[in-house]
């Protein structure tokens, strides 16, 4: 057996060359960073603004939450494997719409159903039904947007319902538009308004105009009219901006999204999703502000579609595994749209400061969404589509989320919001 300190030498001498090494790769980097300012100064700000909200983890004797004071960024993380799966399955939940219910359609692989989002610098925890329920005892929420309002809003609904099973009061509207549901263990009505746009705006009809007709200085009082009995609103739109659409603020015609054949001025979407937001918040501000009860509002940010391929085609959105991360860039018009609601959202803030009553934040999920490819139903958006081998045209849905599915940590976001709101105002 020789010495152990035999090769000591040989060590030695690669050591004080990298200590040595280490500065001059720290100067060479410089210039290039520099570089890398000057040429894309856009990339490096990053349009990620953090959303902080609290997370939990000391118990306070006063409530069954568990709280702390630390604030959490939930808007960037990984989804790392879960074996616990989801907290309902799509046969013990009867709200879900039927396009959605992905395993009773017959999708094969359940690997989708086991992960769970990890904040970067906090724990998000598993959601808790009886909790939610506790805290919006006596409450009225409303989900108000597009279908994807419609999507978290039943993700919601089949979360509580292995809590306490919700009956449904009231509907109208073709295809669900407009319903609501009263959970009488603790008082709740929760609702769900149609309202694409937010503002007030005439849909495309195969009786009227080919193109959407918007109003961009009008709230649409489907929903606004019902304000003051609501005491907690989840906004949520986007996707129907991108359709074609005549703009109009005031009695001018503002311009349009794709109208050829029409004499109006081409205008891109991002302006009026802009414009769409700021005439809904400041209506918010403006009839709730003052208002004793306030109103505490989300403003859910876009959700991306993951179409790899023609929505006709088998194989448009194939994937079954969540993106790594860094795998996929938030970029183009995803971040784009992100971008605007989450300005709009902190323009909105400081425009409120002064009543107290009024809680406005933007549930930030377009990254951890746009991480899963796996979630949608795809082909399974219709009941066991292969049944006869593949056809040459097969539908797809790469927009909307499996119930089960990524949609349901929107709620745990949600969730945790609120439990950080309740605990601030308990502490004032």
């Amino acid at each position: 057996m020789g010495s152990p300190f035999k090769d000591h030498h040989h060590h030695h001498h690669p050591f004080s060359l990298a200590k040595k090494l280490i500065p001059w790769t720290l100067y060479a980097m410089i210039p290039l960073v520099l570089f890398r300012m000057y040429f894309y100064p856009h990339t490096l700000h990053n349009i990620t603004t953090p959303i902080l909200t609290s997370s939990s983890s000391s118990v306070s004797s006063s409530t069954p939450f568990v709280e702390e004071e630390t604030s959490c960024d939930y808007t960037t993380g990984k989804w790392v494997r879960d074996k616990r799966g989801p907290l309902y399955n799509g046969s013990a939940c009867g709200t879900i719409k039927e396009g959605q219910n992905c395993i009773a359609h017959g999708r094969p692989d359940m690997g989708y159903l086991y992960w769970r989002w990890k904040p970067k610098h906090c724990k998000l925890p598993r959601f808790e039904p009886n909790t939610f329920l506790q805290l919006l005892r006596n409450k009225h929420l409303a989900f108000v947007g597009d279908s994807m309002a419609r999507n978290q809003l039943e993700s919601l609904l089949c979360m509580l319902s292995s809590a306490s099973v919700p009956n449904l009061v009231y509907r109208d509207g073709e295809d669900n538009k407009f319903r609501r549901w009263y959970f009488e263990s603790h008082n709740i009505n929760i609702s769900v308004y149609w309202s694409p746009f937010l503002v007030k705006g005439v849909e495309k009809s195969n009786t009227g105009p080919n193109h959407n007709q918007l109003y961009l200085d009008h709230v649409d009082e489907r929903w606004a009219a019902d304000m003051n009995g609501i005491d907690m609103i989840v906004l949520s739109i986007g996707h129907w901006f991108l359709h074609p659409a005549v703009y109009y603020e005031g009695d001018q015609v503002l311009g349009c999204h794709y109208c050829p054949g029409l004499n109006h001025t081409e205008i891109g979407f991002y302006d009026v999703l802009r414009k769409a937001i700021k005439t809904t918040l400041k209506a918010l501000i403006d009839r709730k502000g003052a208002n004793s009860n306030g109103i505490n509002a989300f403003v859910t940010t876009f959700s991306p579609a993951h179409f790899e391929g023609d929505w006709d085609k088998l194989g448009a959105c194939p994937k079954t595994k969540p993106y790594k991360e860094g795998e996929k860039a938030l970029e183009g018009m995803d971040a784009g749209m992100r971008q605007i609601e989450v300005e709009e959202v902190e323009a909105a803030k400081m425009n409120s400061t002064q009543f107290e009553k009024f809680r406005l934040e933007a549930l930030d999920v377009t990254s951890l969404s746009l991480m899963r490819p796996d979630g949608h139903p795809g082909p399974y958006m219709h009941p066991f589509p292969f049944a006869n081998g593949v056809t040459e045209r097969v539908q797809n849905d790469c927009v909307h989320w499996c119930l089960p599915g990524p949609i349901d940590t929107w709620n745990e976001i949600l969730l945790e919001v609120i439990k950080k709101w309740d605990y601030e105002s308990r502490r004032e």
